[in-house]
């Protein structure tokens, strides 16, 4: 075929060719630089760097200061970071802003990896930085507090109800939105870090409760350890039981599963 072909239309069919074979191997490269770049290697779970605690929807930092001032009491460096505006924009631009705080919390104390905690809607933003921000890679720790892993009733009631009175924020943490879909699909434990999601069952804000169980996490439900707890959404970040779960999650030792055997000494 090529030899019917003029010398010039020979040079043009061959030149062509080998273009397109060039583009498909650095296809190939890239296809296998991204594959590689995806993999994460854990850091290292027995060396505590600082603490970031990420607030809830809102953005209110009262009372995980309460919290800070708990984990700074058991030698830890603990700092609250504030979210972007009022707390009610996007969540992935919330967990941009954890990315940023994560830096420079390094930077700051030289440590090799970071631990967080997010508290409500906290928790998801957490996830996103882990998913999108670089976090798999820096995070040791990954603690949720109430958070709506898989939505809440409270914010579909106010997409029903009051439209208007539900910003973005709200609007992603309906069960079903886009973002959570995709944050839940496939595995909602990521490599990177070791995972534990507390809540509680007398949760009124994130409906229903087990909204926060993590698949591939440690699940603890502060009322499966200490069976009289009254704790509800409001009051996790300054529980005195809770406050001592996530110290205990957050030490050098392996993430622990706890039980009634257990409240004792958390209560003390």
């Amino acid at each position: 075929m090529l030899a019917a072909l003029s010398p010039a239309r020979r040079r043009l069919l061959l030149g062509v060719s080998a273009l397109l074979l060039a583009a498909a191997l650095v296809a190939a490269g890239l296809f296998t630089w991204r594959a590689v770049g995806t993999s994460v290697t854990p850091v290292a779970q027995d060396q505590p760097g600082p603490v970031l605690l990420i607030p809830g929807y809102g953005g209110s930092t009262v009372a995980l200061e309460v919290l800070a001032g708990e984990l700074r009491d058991e030698g830890r460096d603990a700092t609250v970071v504030p979210l972007a505006g009022d707390g009610t924009g996007d969540l992935s631009a919330q967990a941009e802003a954890l990315a940023v705080a994560a830096e420079a919390a390094l930077a700051r104390t030289g440590a090799p990896s970071v631990d967080v905690v997010g508290y409500s809607a906290g928790g998801v933003v957490a996830r996103l930085w882990v998913r999108d921000f670089g976090g798999a890679e820096v995070a040791r720790r990954v603690v949720t507090l109430g958070s709506p892993h898989h939505g809440t009733t409270v914010a579909e009631l106010a997409v029903a109800i009051v439209p208007d009175e539900c910003p973005l924020a709200c609007r992603q943490l309906v069960p079903g939105s886009d973002l959570l879909r995709e944050l839940n699909a496939g595995d909602e434990t990521p490599p990177g870090p070791a995972y534990i999601s507390i809540w509680t069952t007398l949760d009124e804000v994130v409906t229903p409760p087990d909204s926060a169980r993590l698949d591939g996490a440690l699940n603890l439900v502060v009322q499966d350890i200490c069976t009289s707890s009254q704790v509800p959404h409001g009051s996790l970040p300054t529980d005195p039981v809770v406050s001592s779960i996530v110290a205990l999650q957050l030490g050098q030792g392996a993430p622990e599963a706890l039980s009634t055997a257990d409240c004792q000494r958390l209560s003390s």
